[in-house]
């Protein structure tokens, strides 16, 4: 199966930018079958919750509306990778962020449904 693997985290002033990446490898027939792609993310002590999820050629977006506005998510297929800008971050952005994948066309929030997932990468937001 496809792996995703996860950068681009580190630590960072509040008020200030990342941008993440999520590199998907393997097999190119197993890659060509990743449709949707989306940003989820996990703080200490809390349930993973979805960021942001993009449709297979990008005309497609959802934002949880704790992101929306601040956060951008991209794609480049050519070079099957995942972004996601972060600006505006502030103490409550402070997470591992996931990269996840599924073969389904639907842009959805529902973790449930992604089959494919990377290691994360953690963001720190200092006050």
């Amino acid at each position: 199966q496809p792996k995703l693997a996860e950068s681009g985290g580190g630590l960072v002033e509040a008020g200030g930018s990342l941008r993440l990446s999520c590199l998907a490898s393997g097999r190119t027939s197993e890659i060509s079958e990743i449709r949707t792609m989306a940003w989820f993310r996990q703080a200490p002590g809390n349930e993973r919750e979805f960021v942001a999820a993009i449709s297979h050629r990008g005309d497609s977006t959802l934002y949880s509306d704790s992101v929306k506005g601040r956060f951008t998510i991209s794609r480049d297929n050519y070079r099957d990778t995942l972004y996601l800008q972060m600006n505006t971050l502030n103490s409550e952005d402070t997470a591992l962020y996931y990269c996840a994948a599924r073969v389904g066309v639907v842009v959805t929030r529902n973790p449930d449904v992604y089959d494919y997932w990377g290691q994360g990468t953690l963001v720190t937001v200092s006050s």
